[in-house]
């Protein structure tokens, strides 16, 4: 495939599947195959066209970058994977959070498995009180922006029933939430005393010589380039008090060229040993099929008796609910970045990562 095939490819996608802009990124591991592409236009006046150096939300790709970070910060000894997150996290704030079967489990959940999942914690963002709607709904709705503190976010999780009592099944049941990586933030907040802004830009951005790379704050918003807009199906998403107060579980703003960099820095252990991976990546939970999670990682997989003739590749990385993807496939050496920027079809860019597999020979 050559550059002007894969602009090609890029540039179909737009029209199809609710996508009204898009970004990708493909490498391979040798760096011999770089191609990246845009297409769209960056907001819904249509002023300015996507380029591949377009800034865009990561969404849920954040995750990612927030269990580097807590890596990082226990090989520093300032986070113990095994201690209770009650040790970083004052009480007030998390009584009651999580009250499964009446009993309290609040003050007994582990940092670890707010990494991998398995706290049983409600989603404050997905779940759904009974008789009401989730918060995504509402947002997806039409709901007025604005931002949310984590004393109201819990606040919401405490109106949530709980999935299952932490660790339950020796840790192998798991439940996809941003409660979860929210509270990550707070404590890697508190352990710093810096923001979690502060924290990305020093353990990550800096090291990495990024300057596109960065919690996104809407007071800020004007000093640096327009991310690329958000859809709900033809309607824009624009929430900057929203993003801006869920940094660590789906705020972080990127562009494909350093979201490869950082997957690479990830994977080659450049952000903190690579005798970690062997605790991180230890045992896949499943989230949602085809999809498994362990520390801040998907891991999308699909049985061989499903395709017996030709095997899918395995990809181990992170995907966003507006259709951001971050993820390397080991068996091609190759890495994928992008966004399609829809909330609709939040599934799509898996196929356009096996379709860019296919077509980079």
């Amino acid at each position: 495939m050559s550059q002007t095939e894969f602009e090609t490819f890029v540039n179909n996608q737009v029209g199809k599947g609710g996508v009204q802009n898009i970004t990708a990124r493909v490498q391979s591991a040798d760096g011999e195959k770089d191609f990246s592409a845009a297409a769209g236009f960056v907001d819904s006046a249509r002023q300015s066209a996507m380029t591949p150096a377009t800034p865009y939300f990561t969404a849920s790709v954040s995750k990612t970058y927030t269990a580097a970070m807590v890596i990082y910060l226990h090989e520093a000894g300032k986070i113990n994977l095994d201690a209770l997150i009650a040790d970083y996290l004052p009480a007030d704030l998390l009584d009651g959070i999580h009250v499964y079967n009446g009993r309290d489990y609040s003050q007994q959940i582990k940092v670890y498995q707010l990494m991998s999942q398995t706290s049983g914690l409600p989603d404050y963002f997905e779940d759904k009180p009974r008789g009401g709607r989730s918060l995504y709904d509402e947002l997806k709705a039409g709901m007025t922006d604005r931002a949310y503190s984590t004393a109201e976010l819990m606040d919401i999780v405490r109106g949530l029933r709980p999935k299952f009592a932490p660790g339950a099944k020796d840790g192998k049941r798991a439940h996809y939430v941003d409660t979860n990586y929210h509270l990550l933030g707070a404590i890697i907040e508190a352990v710093t005393g810096k923001s979690y802004a502060d924290n990305l830009t020093e353990i990550i951005c800096q090291p990495l010589g990024f300057k596109n790379t960065y919690a996104f704050d809407a007071t800020l918003a004007g000093s640096r380039p327009k991310p690329a807009m958000i859809y709900v199906k033809d309607r824009p998403l624009d929430l900057p008090l929203f993003i801006s107060s869920h940094a660590a579980e789906g705020g972080i703003v990127a562009t494909t060229a350093e979201t490869v960099i950082f997957l690479r820095a990830f994977f080659d252990g450049k952000l903190f040993d690579k005798a970690h991976f062997e605790r991180m990546m230890r045992q896949w939970n499943g989230i949602f099929f085809p999809l498994q999670y362990a520390y801040g990682l998907m891991r999308f997989r699909i049985p061989r008796w499903l395709s017996p003739f030709q095997p899918t590749p395995e990809l181990i990385g992170h995907s966003g609910s507006t259709g951001s993807f971050a993820f390397y496939m080991p068996s091609r050496g190759l890495y994928f970045a992008g966004t399609i920027n829809q909330a609709a079809t939040p599934g799509k860019p898996f196929r356009l990562m096996l379709q860019m597999a296919n077509k980079v020979r």
